[in-house]
């Protein structure tokens, strides 16, 4: 018996190398998706009191020089609990499609896209639309690498906000390409 399984062993062990062997499946560790831990903070009231402040700050809560934490927490004041960003997205076929993100998946998303590099974004031109206590803006931002820099580009953001009574929110955020080679700012969205 004992010489069987010493001959028949290098043979078993020749088989075992010839057939396709499952090699060891070690997990590998998925990269933790960019989160960042927002916290409750009471609004600025100058940041909400007025129509021009809520737009003010939802700029200046983006902006900033490389490596400097851009201000979430504040940013949080600004919308309600179950506000929705929609980003429009041009791809190079000219298609267009949208992600809808709440807005911990907007602050995550946004933060990793920035990374530490220097970016800031203001104003130019404002479109609003008023109805009691209901306004519709329609901004046109202006992006830059530096405050006063050269333009780098633009998006028409289109907000929802309403009044409470007590203060604005931004209720509805929706993002659209902008400019581009070969494709301006229509005239109803530039700079008077």
């Amino acid at each position: 018996m004992i010489r069987c399984w010493t001959g028949l062993a290098p043979v078993l062990f020749a088989a075992m190398l010839l057939l396709p062997q499952e090699t060891a499946k070690v997990p590998t560790p998925k990269q933790a998706a960019h989160h960042v831990t927002l916290h409750s903070i009471a609004a600025r009231p100058e940041d909400v009191e007025t129509i021009d402040g809520i737009v003010k700050a939802y700029y200046e809560v983006i902006s900033g020089p490389a490596g400097q934490a851009r201000q979430w927490d504040r940013d949080h004041t600004l919308y309600t609990p179950d506000v929705r960003f929609i980003e429009f997205r041009e791809g190079k076929d000219g298609s267009i499609t949208s992600k809808s993100m709440t807005h911990q998946e907007f602050v995550d998303i946004t933060d990793a896209a920035l990374g530490s590099r220097a970016f800031y974004e203001r104003e130019v031109h404002r479109i609003v639309h008023r109805f009691g206590n209901v306004a519709h803006v329609f901004s046109t931002a202006e992006q830059t690498t530096a405050p006063g820099g050269a333009p780098v580009g633009h998006s028409i953001d289109s907000l929802e906000l309403f009044w409470d009574g007590h203060r604005w929110w931004i209720a509805g955020a929706n993002i659209w390409p902008g400019d581009k080679p070969g494709r301006p700012l229509t005239e109803e969205f530039l700079p008077k």
